[in-house]
C-alpha cells in the first residue's frame, strides 16, 4: 500500500531535507538520497541497496515507479509541493529513491584486472570537480578512482548530480595520502603525479604498466609528500599565460593518454 504525505511538517519530509543539506546526517544515518530515473538505475547496477522510494504522481506515475524498482515495499507519494521542497535538483523527473552507503575504504576494493590503472584525486573540494572527474573516469573505464583526503562525503546530492550517477559506476575508495600511497606500493602500481617541477612530458610516459595517475587541486597542486613516493612527476605542456588548468580537464588529458597507449582496452 502505497503511503501519501502532503505536508511540509511531516517527520519524513524534514529527515530527508536534512539527508539532502547535511553531510553529517547522512554519515550518521548511513544514507542518501537519489533523484532521477537513471541515476537510480545506475545505483541499483551498481550494487547499491534501495530502503525506500518517494515520488509526485503529476510527474512520475506510479506504475512507472514499480517498474523503476520492482518488489519495492517502502513507497511514499509526495504532493507537488512536498517533492518540490525536497527535490534537490531544479528539474526534476518526480522521482527520488534513498539507499544505503557502501564500504568506501581501500579495503573494500575489489582489483582483479592485469595492468591497472587507477585516478587518484587529492583533496578535491568542489563537488562539481569531483563529479566531472568521475564522468571522466567512467568515460576511460578507469580501473579505480581513489580520493585522498576527501573535504566533502561522496553522497552530497550535487556531486551525484554532476556525475550524472558516475558515482556508482566507478570503482571508488578514499583514504588518507598516506593509506593510499601505501596501497599503491604493496599492489606494486607506478606512481605518476601531475606536478610542474622536475617533471616529464605526460606523452614521454610509459603507462601501459600498472599506473597511478595522481592529480591536485588547482590552487595549491599535490602535497610534499605525493612528490616524495612519486616514480614520476608528469606535466601537460601549455602555451598559454597561465600554468595550470581545471582539474577534471587534467585528468581527461593523463587518463586518455593513458587508454590511448593501452589501445583503448
Amino acid at each position: 500500500m502505497i503511503k501519501q504525505i502532503s505536508s511540509l511538517q511531516n517527520p519524513l519530509v524534514k529527515r530527508l531535507l536534512q539527508l539532502q543539506e547535511k553531510s553529517r546526517n547522512r554519515k550518521k544515518e548511513g544514507v542518501f538520497l537519489v533523484e532521477g530515473v537513471r541515476e537510480i538505475q545506475l545505483a541499483l547496477k551498481g550494487g547499491y541497496y534501495c530502503e525506500a522510494v518517494y515520488y509526485c504522481d503529476s510527474l512520475f506515475p506510479a506504475e512507472k515507479v514499480k517498474d523503476l524498482i520492482s518488489g519495492m515495499q517502502d513507497i511514499t507519494e509526495f504532493s507537488a509541493e512536498v517533492y518540490e521542497k525536497i527535490a534537490y535538483r531544479g528539474s526534476t523527473e518526480g522521482v527520488m529513491a534513498l539507499f544505503k552507503e557502501k564500504d568506501l575504504t581501500l579495503d573494500s576494493l575489489d582489483l582483479k584486472a592485469q595492468n591497472l590503472l587507477i585516478l587518484v584525486a587529492e583533496a578535491p573540494e568542489k563537488p562539481g570537480n569531483i563529479g566531472a572527474i568521475l564522468r571522466t573516469a567512467d568515460a576511460a573505464k578507469v580501473d579505480a578512482v581513489l580520493i585522498a583526503n576527501p573535504k566533502t562525503d561522496l553522497f552530497n546530492p550535487n556531486i551525484i548530480r554532476s556525475s550524472v550517477g558516475c558515482v556508482f559506476t566507478n570503482k571508488v575508495a578514499m583514504g588518507t595520502t598516506s593509506e593510499i600511497i601505501e596501497f599503491l606500493k604493496k599492489n606494486k602500481i607506478s606512481i605518476y603525479a601531475a606536478e610542474l617541477k622536475a617533471s616529464k612530458n605526460y606523452d614521454e610516459i610509459d603507462f601501459k604498466g600498472s599506473s597511478a595517475i595522481i592529480v591536485g587541486t588547482e590552487a595549491t597542486g599535490l602535497s610534499e609528500e605525493w612528490l616524495e613516493n612519486s616514480d614520476q612527476n608528469i606535466i601537460i605542456p601549455m602555451q598559454g599565460e597561465i600554468d595550470s588548468m581545471n582539474v577534471s580537464v587534467a585528468a581527461g588529458i593523463l587518463i586518455f593518454e593513458a587508454k590511448r597507449q593501452r589501445g583503448f582496452s
